[in-house]
């Protein structure tokens, strides 16, 4: 099968390095992860053909010496749970305050992003409501390997997720794709760089949850039903 047929959220997960390539094409292998690389492509109109020479080559790259695909579920969740809900916890506060501080002193600016505090501030609340759940509930099951068990928990987790893939797409509606206007001050730098960082390591959080944990957690179920 050729690789613009096969699905994002496949490729992130077995080539080491692509989602690199499809955050450079913005391309949403995280909640979209579902989508053929060739219909991803088509929808934006990207050359599929020049990302799958990019994934090609990262492909016949040897493997990073860590391959969280073929973590233990335990190993896994103790990374995300470093990795990305500790950060979100420190990331939101601090983006919440920089774009409060720009609407204040830019609102008058048309290319002012109003509305982003309050955006970033509900993405807070929803976000620590679902971590909470995936702590309390769903983490400890999958630790347990009571995967099999846990097939309606994920699915919620699943769209929750797909929530998070609007919320950003809202983000990015907001500041113009996280694009600087011209003479910005420091702080609306600070901010974007933070937007950016954010972003990016949502999508990463997201893709390791759904593309590779969730689907781990799940395949002896699936298995078992062929």
């Amino acid at each position: 099968m050729s690789m613009q047929d096969r699905s994002l959220g496949e490729l992130a997960r077995r080539i080491p390095g692509a989602t690199r390539v499809f955050h450079d094409y913005k391309l949403d292998f995280c909640c979209g992860g579902k989508h053929t690389l060739r219909e991803a492509a088509h929808t934006l109109g990207v050359d599929a053909g020049v990302i799958e020479a990019r994934l090609q080559a990262l492909a016949e790259t040897p493997p990073p010496q860590h391959d969280w695909s073929r973590a233990s579920a335990s190993e896994l969740i103790d990374y995300i749970l470093v990795r990305f809900h500790d950060k979100h916890r420190e990331q939101l506060p601090e983006l919440i305050r920089l774009a409060r501080r720009v609407e204040e002193v830019h609102g008058d600016r048309p290319e002012c992003p109003v509305g982003l505090a309050d955006l970033l501030r509900d993405m807070q609340q929803e976000l620590e409501s679902h971590m909470q759940k995936e702590e309390q509930v769903l983490f400890p099951m999958l630790s347990r390997g009571m995967g099999i068990m846990a097939g309606a928990p994920i699915a919620v987790m699943r769209m929750e997720h797909d929530d998070c893939g609007e919320d950003l797409r809202r983000m990015e509606a907001l500041t113009d794709g996280i694009t600087l206007p011209r003479a910005a001050c420091n702080t609306w730098r600070a901010l974007y760089l933070g937007l950016r960082a954010f972003r990016e390591d949502l999508m990463e959080h997201i893709h390791l949850e759904n593309n590779v944990l969730f689907e781990n957690a799940l395949q002896p179920a699936t298995q078992a039903a062929h």
